[in-house]
């Protein structure tokens, strides 16, 4: 299902309210000539990669630094589109700390200039039950109690941790040796979970549903794509239940077996499509 297709008006603004580099305004600026962008972004890399990547359309953009929970618009929108998954360059700057495939600090802020807890001063912070507690919550981690342990095990006998690596690797013990060989590294839902405390995902993502649809105006669309089940819920719940919108998509949309190929992290990307309601706007 083609978004841009049911778009109210092709005069009207898109909110890009995760822009990251820019590449799903990019195909929508390009189909729709008269189509503004207002991008945003609290991340000060994804936003210059953005601002090359839509060079093209500078007369027809805005890109602002903030995150979308402290957003309010000027004028209604034709479309809000929200990506919530971590951007590939993000995962692949190891100074940013998100994976474990390459070391480095225990950061995990989508925004390293905010000032908020970075996911070292997280897991020293909180009491071993606490910190067990938020990787179940955040993660369905059945060994998430294990986990914890290790981990304010390690944290009182030698210090702090190395960086991702050395974390990953105490976490993969906590596993029977068989388990460790699995297709999903034993340490992904953990670091899943710190990254959505670190960041507050979770009551982010909650701000926008309540926000967003009053954004839109009359018909205007509410796409989002979400990577895991903790936001897959909220949005499908808040579709299905706020008055202003109307489910366009009854089922999510997942990639094809095409695009699972060339890109694997889209394999647990789901794309959910609601309308606001002329009625009610």
């Amino acid at each position: 299902m083609q978004a841009s297709e049911l778009l109210p008006s092709q005069h009207g603004l898109l909110i890009d309210a995760t822009l990251g580099g820019g590449g799903h305004s990019a195909l929508l600026l390009e189909r729709h000539p008269h189509l503004r962008l207002l991008g945003l972004d609290q991340d000060p890399a994804a936003r210059a990669a953005a601002a090359d990547r839509l060079a093209l359309f500078s007369d027809r953009i805005q890109i602002r630094a903030m995150n979308f929970a402290d957003f309010t618009p000027e004028e209604p929108a034709a479309m809000v589109l929200v990506d919530l998954g971590v951007s590939s360059p993000q995962l692949d700057q190891a100074e940013r700390g998100f994976s474990f495939r390459l070391d480095g600090p225990l950061d995990m802020r989508m925004n390293p200039a905010g000032g908020a807890e970075t996911a070292g001063e997280l897991i020293e912070r909180l009491e071993e039950s606490a910190l067990a507690d938020l990787i179940y919550a955040y993660s369905d981690e059945r060994l998430s109690r294990r986990i914890a342990r290790r981990i304010k095990s390690d944290l009182a006998s030698q210090g702090a941790y190395s960086g991702t690596a050395a974390l990953a690797y105490a976490i993969a013990g906590c596993y029977p040796p068989k388990a460790r060989r699995g297709r999903i590294h034993p340490a992904t839902r953990t670091f899943q979970a710190l990254r959505i405390a670190v960041n507050q995902e979770l009551e982010a993502l909650e701000r926008l549903l309540q926000q967003a649809p009053d954004w839109l105006e009359p018909h205007g669309l509410l796409g989002i794509i979400s990577f895991h089940s903790l936001e897959d819920r909220r949005v499908k719940q808040a579709f299905l239940q706020d008055p202003r919108l109307q489910r366009i998509t009854r089922k999510p949309l997942i990639a094809s077996a095409d695009e699972q190929q060339s890109n694997p992290r889209s394999r647990s990307a789901k794309w959910r499509l609601a309308r606001r309601r002329a009625d009610d706007a």
